[in-house]
C-alpha cells in the first residue's frame, strides 16, 4: 500500500502525458507529475519519492523533501490562520492544516510552532497538531540513564527547556545545563541524566560520568587554549557566566578540567588565567 507521509521507493510503470506514473509491489500506483520527473529514467526505474494530497485531494508523489514526515515533529512557520485552523509551510505547494481544536498557543503568521503531523483517519488527510504531549508517553521508557539520545528543543519552563526524547519520550534539559541559545525544534544530541521515580527525566547536553565528561572537555579546552594563543583569562574565581559564555561549560566541570590538565602538567594556573605550557 502506497502510504501518504512518507518516503517510499516506487518502480516507473509508464510515462504518460501528465506525468510517471509508480507503483508498488502490491499493485497500487501514484502520478510523479511532470514538473517532478528526473531529468533522465528508464520505464523499470526504482526512485525514492514522498507521497501526499494535492489541492484536489489526489494522491501524488513528489522528489521535493518536506519538513516533516508522518509521526514525527518539527517546528514549522505558520503561514495564516483563521476560524477554522491554521496553515504552516512544510516545504511544499500545499500547507499543512492545523485544525483549530489541535490549536494550544495563539499561532500568529510569520511565528513558528512545535507540531506532530498524523493522518486524520476520518478524512485521510495529512494535518498537525500542537497538542505533542498526546504523542510522548513516558510511562514505559525506551532509555537508561548515561544513553546518548536524540533531541528536540520544545517550549521553555521556569526550570529550563522541554525537549523530545527520540521522538517517544519528554524530558528537561535544567538551566544550568544550557550553554548555548537554543531554538524551538532545534535537533541535537544529548545525554539521559537521570530517570526520576515518577519516570520524568532530566537530559544532559554533556556526557554523563567523570571519563565521559572530562575527557572530551580536557581537549576542548586544550583547542581553546591553541586559538587564544595559549592563554585563557579564565581561573578558579571567575565568573561563572564568564565561563559559560567563553567555553560553553559549567564552572564545575571547568574547575575539574584545568585540575586535570594541571596535574598532566600541559598547563600553568595563574592569577589572571590558565596558560598552556609548550606552546
Amino acid at each position: 500500500m502506497i502510504q501518504i507521509g512518507e518516503y517510499q521507493t516506487l518502480e516507473i510503470l509508464r510515462d504518460t502525458v501528465p506525468g510517471l506514473f509508480l507503483g508498488d509491489e502490491n499493485g497500487h500506483d501514484v502520478l510523479l507529475p511532470n514538473k517532478y520527473k528526473p531529468k533522465e529514467y528508464n520505464i523499470g526505474d526504482k526512485i525514492e519519492v514522498f507521497v501526499y494530497l494535492d489541492f484536489e485531494e489526489r494522491l501524488v508523489a513528489t522528489n521535493i523533501r518536506p519538513y516533516i514526515t508522518l509521526n514525527t515533529f518539527a517546528a514549522l512557520k505558520i503561514i495564516d490562520n483563521s476560524r477554522i485552523g491554521a496553515f504552516l509551510d512544510w516545504g511544499l505547494e500545499k500547507d499543512l492544516f492545523v485544525p483549530f481544536k489541535e490549536q494550544i498557543s495563539q499561532m500568529r503568521p510569520g511565528d513558528f510552532s512545535l507540531v506532530y503531523m498524523y493522518e486524520d483517519k476520518s478524512t485521510g488527510r495529512l494535518a498537525a497538531t500542537e497538542r505533542i504531549k498526546r504523542y510522548l508517553k513516558n510511562e514505559t521508557l525506551t532509555v537508561e540513564e548515561g544513553d546518548a539520545v536524540e533531541l528536540i528543543i520544545a517550549n521553555k519552563t521556569d526550570l529550563g527547556l522541554n525537549a523530545i526524547i527520540n521522538e517517544k519520550h519528554l524530558g528537561l534539559i535544567y538551566h544550568d545545563e544550557i550553554f548555548r541559545n537554543l531554538q524551538l525544534g532545534e535537533k541535537l544530541k544529548g545525554f539521559i541524566k537521570k530517570i526520576r521515580e515518577d519516570n520524568k527525566i532530566d537530559i544532559s547536553l554533556q556526557p554523563t560520568g567523570y571519563r565521559n565528561v572530562i575527557e572530551p572537555t580536557s581537549q576542548f579546552i586544550l583547542d581553546a587554549l591553541k586559538r587564544h594563543n595559549g592563554v585563557l583569562k579564565l581561573t578558579d574565581n571567575s565568573h561563572p557566566d564568564d565561563i559559560k559564555r567563553i567555553l560553553q561549560m559549567s564552572k564545575k566541570t571547568f574547575k575539574k578540567t584545568i585540575g586535570l590538565l594541571y596535574k598532566q602538567k600541559q598547563i600553568a594556573i595563574k592569577e589572571d588565567g590558565i596558560y598552556l605550557l609548550k606552546y
